[in-house]
């Protein structure tokens, strides 16, 4: 595992909106008394889905409210790769690199990310998009794949790809899943057996 460290601008202070500060309470409610610290990676993962990534001073305002040592929340968030400890675009890109969706095009989806985008880690200059790779998203009977934000797009190629970057960075509306004829994770063209009654 590759060292993670926090991005080197920082902003100066995190709160949390009074909708997250109350959605934190219910959260921290689940555990028991002096056990309230296991409630760390949800609400590390609600600080992430207010501002877009997490941030230190989002990481100490977590420790504080759950009253654990700054260093214990910190080590959360470098060790889950789910954090994002820099700045992301509006739309976050994890492209699948491994072998399933490897085979299937993920290069030509990389070469699409890096036309439309820039390199890893690049945000575009209108805040929207930017991109990383990353390993198995469980999604290889339908690869190539990628994650964005919280949804998955499969069966993608360069082009129905660069489309869907193209209408996410423009507000239209989006179909999550399948990105061809596909159902599911049925095979393409549709089912062969099992089409009758049982």
């Amino acid at each position: 595992m590759s060292v993670r460290r926090l991005h080197e601008t920082q902003p100066e202070s995190f709160a949390f909106t009074a909708e997250n500060i109350e959605w934190s309470k219910g959260q921290i409610a689940k555990y028991p008394e002096g056990r309230q610290a296991s409630a760390v990676i949800p609400l590390l993962w609600q600080a992430q889905k207010q501002e877009g990534w997490l941030s230190e001073p989002a990481i100490r305002y977590i420790a504080d409210m759950l009253d654990m040592p700054y260093m214990r929340a910190m080590e959360v968030a470098t060790f889950y790769t789910m954090f994002n400890l820099s700045p992301v675009g509006e739309h976050f890109v994890q492209l699948c690199g491994t072998t399933p969706c490897w085979l299937r095009g993920a290069d030509d989806l990389k070469a699409v990310c890096r036309n439309v985008i820039g390199e890893q880690g690049d945000i575009t200059e209108d805040g929207k998009l930017s991109w990383l790779e990353v390993e198995c998203l469980g999604a290889c009977v339908n690869a190539p794949m990628v994650q964005i934000n919280d949804d998955f797009y499969e069966d993608l190629t360069a082009d129905s790809f660069e489309k869907l970057l193209a209408d996410l960075r423009q507000g239209n509306e989006v179909t999550t899943g399948p990105q061809n004829s596909r159902r599911g994770s049925e095979p393409e063209g549709g089912l062969t057996v099992l089409k009758g009654d049982i």
